[in-house]
């Protein structure tokens, strides 16, 4: 991508706490940005080639959405915001609903549980490095100015279906009106006008910078990163169980923070350079 200016963050979003506004004017150099998240079958050559264990593997653990699970899965620790999240020993990004499931059929989906180490591990690997957030939002407007989503102003435009995510009542019945219950192919849905997929929807994706509400309000307007201090980072996109009801952050401007340790189902990365 050439770069140049952009009008970056949202100025009403829907959660305030979240710092999305105010809108500024930012510049980027040229970068490239992948056109889709890494494929199980990316990572899977990263970790034949290099033998890397995922923090998830180490841990012994990843939290998987309990809809999920079997119905007679074993009680295990809840995350206390979001009950739906179950502790899963054995869910990996191998095994990305637990040790009795496996990846086999969806090579060409998004590696999930992988946290944002393993994602610069990769990195390190492939010759590429994450995207900063203002790159990623670039990249995920597509050239549109101000627009909510990729593609435009309205979620699901003439009644078509543009992004994974809950269709339903949340967390209880997902539709899947969409045509997926989980993560889809990482090239799922029509790209935007810089030709990138999934862009919203599908899996969070991390990126570079540190997290902060504030630090964009007097930081740089020429290629931005977080601040250079912070315990959590950057995640970008919303995901497949993104709903309305709750986490309307299946949008461009839309943010997130988790801690860099962290894994989880829904959560994945695409790279830059």
């Amino acid at each position: 991508m050439n770069g140049g200016r952009f009008r970056m963050g949202c100025e009403d979003g829907p959660y305030p706490a979240d710092g999305e506004g105010p809108v500024r004017e930012v510049t980027l150099s040229p970068f490239s940005l992948a056109s889709t998240a890494v494929s199980n079958a990316e990572f899977a050559a990263f970790a034949s080639a290099t033998g890397h264990r995922t923090d998830a593997e180490r841990f012994g653990w990843s939290f998987v959405f309990g809809g999920f699970l079997p119905r007679d899965f074993p009680p295990t620790r809840a995350a206390a915001s979001a009950p739906w999240w179950r502790q899963v020993f054995g869910a990996d990004w191998r095994h990305p609903e637990g040790p009795a499931s496996d990846v086999e059929g969806r090579p060409d989906h998004p590696v999930v549980h992988v946290s944002h180490g393993d994602a610069l591990a990769y990195c390190d690997w492939a010759g590429v490095r994450l995207p900063t957030e203002a790159e990623w939002e670039y990249g995920a407007r597509g050239g549109l100015a101000g627009m909510p989503f990729p593609w435009g102003e309205r979620r699901d435009p003439g009644g078509t279906y543009r992004m994974n995510i809950w269709r339903g009542t949340f967390p209880e019945t997902n539709t899947a009106a969409d045509g997926y219950a989980g993560t889809c192919p990482v090239d799922a849905f029509p790209a935007n006008g810089y030709g990138l997929f999934n862009m919203t929807g599908n899996v969070w994706e991390w990126c570079a910078d540190r997290f902060s509400t504030d630090f964009h309000l007097d930081g740089p307007r020429t290629d931005p990163e977080g601040p250079p201090e912070g315990g959590t980072r950057v995640l970008r996109g919303g995901s497949h169980l993104c709903h309305e009801s709750y986490c309307v952050r299946y949008r461009t401007s839309a943010r997130m923070a988790n801690t860099p340790d962290s894994t989880s189902g829904n959560t994945g990365f695409r790279v830059a350079c």
